[in-house]
């Protein structure tokens, strides 16, 4: 009898439990979400888990520099409470589909904090100081701004936490937005000024560091939280195992482009997308298109493309995932260079690929780098 009764009391319990679930399932209903391309999608994913229902624009394999959006974009980032977008002018499709859209919700720039590499009126690279960075873009004020941000952040990461000065130092509203944005009109006017490049001064492709990707993730997770306060501390909890992740990575690929003799160190791929891989790695990367996909080479620019390759001896060539390699694949044959292999500069693979996460996509650029470049 009294198992009977035990019985019966579970069964009351497992009864109250369920009838309970549904307003348990509402009090906790997952926010609406919208990443803007794969890899930041990825990251989103990571840091918000249960708690978030993520839309991704431009999917895995799709190039955000020809994206057009949909109208199902559109009911997506309407509907948003978060929108995470990289920046630096990456999306240039984002001002008109967030108009369309009517979003209100809150808009999180995932480079903000992050000193980004510049190019100049010719096309050329250099990594300003900051100093350098604030003439260069006449936005003193804002510039303070963000050296003040980056020494939250840097606070922030010897910490590993969450606390009030960290989610202070990492809120979003939209007068940040236009300011990490840069959108003004002073820029606009120096736009044409990037002879063929969709973007604005600065090398958006900030990802390719995993040094910034740390940044990636404390700006989404103070995102989240803000948005989100309830859920504030698995959203934290959530960025310290992911950066966690990110630190073992990174000594990984340290001692894999370690051992790439000085020599070895220039790499030719499609498209400008790698320049802050190069940075971290004391390498060279050339591109006959420049930052955006969209652009044309001349034949000036590939015949001195060419020209390098034969002097420099560079032996291996690298075709990209969401790039037309008809262009790379000439270059190699005419110097002689074996194709390396394909790198992920922009989007991920697909869920069977290679590169079907963040993590991934950087170990196997890394791996196939190295493996090309060393002649194993």
């Amino acid at each position: 009898m009294s198992s009977r009764r035990s019985f019966l009391r579970s069964a009351s319990a497992i009864t109250a439990v369920s009838l309970a679930l549904p307003m348990a399932a509402w009090a906790d209903e997952p926010i609406s979400v919208v990443a803007t391309f794969s890899i930041l999608g990825d990251m989103v994913a990571e840091v918000g888990g249960e708690h978030i229902e993520l839309t991704t624009l431009v999917g895995p394999g799709g190039d955000a520099h020809v994206y057009q959006p949909t109208p199902q974009d559109a009911k997506a980032v309407a509907e948003a409470d978060v929108m995470f977008i990289n920046g630096l002018e990456f999306e240039g499709w984002l001002e008109r589909l967030s108009e369309a859209a009517s979003f209100g919700g809150e808009m999180v720039v995932a480079t903000r904090g992050i000193d980004p590499i510049a190019f100049d009126e010719h096309g050329d690279e250099h990594h300003d100081d900051h100093d350098d960075h604030a003439e260069g873009e006449h936005h003193d004020e804002e510039h303070a701004e963000g050296e003040h941000e980056h020494e939250e952040h840097a606070e922030g990461e010897h910490a590993h936490d969450h606390d009030k000065e960290h989610a202070e130092g990492e809120h979003h509203d939209h007068e940040e937005h236009a300011e990490g944005e840069h959108h003004d009109e002073e820029e606009h006017a120096g736009h044409g000024d990037h002879h063929g490049h969709d973007h604005g001064a600065f090398d958006p492709h900030a990802w390719q560091s995993l040094e910034h990707a740390v940044t990636y993730v404390d700006n989404i997770a103070a995102g989240l939280a803000q948005a989100d306060p309830e859920n504030a501390g698995d959203y934290y909890a959530n960025r310290a195992a992911y950066v966690a992740k990110l630190e073992t990575l990174a000594a990984e690929v340290d001692a894999m482009m370690g051992a790439v003799p000085e020599d070895r160190r220039t790499v030719v791929t499609s498209h400008d997308a790698f320049q802050y891989f190069a940075e971290a790695y004391g390498m060279t990367f050339e591109a006959p298109q420049g930052l955006s996909t969209e652009s044309e080479p001349s034949a000036a620019d590939v015949a001195e493309l060419i020209t390098q390759i034969r002097e420099e001896g560079i032996s291996a060539v690298f075709v990209e995932s969401i790039t037309d390699n008809r262009l790379i694949e000439q270059i190699a044959n005419e110097t002689g260079a074996t194709v390396g292999g394909t790198l992920y500069s922009d989007a991920l693979s697909g869920e069977d690929g290679p590169a079907s996460t963040y993590l991934d996509m950087m170990r196997h650029n890394a791996t196939t780098l190295s493996q090309a470049l060393l002649g194993s």
